[in-house]
């Protein structure tokens, strides 16, 4: 029997087991937890699926401005589900389509949900409170802070498998790490601990266990005192300053801080700081 990748999303999407991720508000702040514990969190069709159209719903919501990413312990998430690899591959690949319904999971699911985190103007903040492998470990990476609980452990899991890094794990580890570092990661397996990653780059902040979620609401905190435009035009110009060249980035600031002006939350704060001088 084969299916299509439309078919596997729309099976996934009406299964009827129990909800995998689960959404939490909280004012201009939400925080979205990986529930399937017993197996690590790992991404499974439905839990895949799931988590794109919880974090897709959130993105249109204007009223939020901080997004937690995290997973029910003792995971962060486990990366693809190998049962599924077993199962699903190979059905895919017997399909009309063959290799390019692969393509087309990855790339919509998996890489829909890490351009999502990136293009969204909204902070995305990843809480790893266990192992963050492959997938899982993009779609922290991809975040716009990473927070690392005593117990995280950034796991590279795709060579072990027969697999390259995806979904920008390639990317995100040559820029913080340098092609050697990152090549010797891939290449051993290492797995990092929370304190090992936060000395080689990977992450904002090293929290004991306990403190790992109140961290993430100080953040939240931090990024909801940002003025909305502030936000939203911040983290497109920091995400794309690095692969620009130093002419590129200052012209895209010098375009972008006129408009600043134009704001009544600019006017305010500087009215408040002239207020304590």
């Amino acid at each position: 029997m084969t299916a299509s990748y439309s078919d596997f999303v729309a099976q996934a999407r009406a299964a009827n087991g129990r909800k995998l991720v689960k959404v939490e508000r909280s004012g201009a702040r939400a925080t979205v937890t990986l529930d399937d514990p017993e197996r690590l969190n790992p991404l499974s069709a439905q839990l895949t699926v799931q988590l794109h159209d919880a974090l897709a719903d959130l993105a249109a919501d204007p009223a939020l401005k901080a997004i937690v990413i995290t997973g029910t312990d003792p995971a962060f998430c486990a990366g693809g589900d190998l049962q599924m690899m077993v199962d699903t591959a190979p059905q895919m690949l017997e399909g009309r389509e063959g290799a390019a319904d692969i393509w087309r999971w990855i790339r919509g699911q998996f890489g829909g949900i890490a351009r999502l985190i990136v293009r969204t103007d909204k902070a995305f903040i990843a809480a790893v409170n266990g192992p963050a492998a492959g997938v899982g470990l993009a779609f922290a990476l991809a975040c716009d802070v990473l927070l690392l609980s005593e117990r995280a452990k950034i796991v590279p899991a795709f060579g072990r498998i027969g697999l390259v890094p995806e979904v920008g794990n390639s990317w995100q580890l040559t820029r913080r790490l340098g092609y050697q570092r990152t090549f010797g990661l891939f290449a051993s397996g290492q797995h990092l601990n929370g304190s090992e990653a936060l000395e080689l780059g990977l992450g904002n902040e090293l929290v004991s266990h306990e403190a790992l979620m109140p961290a993430a609401e100080r953040w939240c905190e931090h990024v909801e005192r940002l003025p909305d435009h502030v936000l939203a035009m911040s983290k497109p110009l920091l995400r794309n300053c690095a692969d620009m060249s130093w002419e590129q980035a200052i012209a895209m600031e010098e375009f972008a801080e006129p408009s600043c002006f134009t704001t009544e939350a600019h006017r305010a704060g500087v009215g408040e700081l002239l207020s304590r001088t």
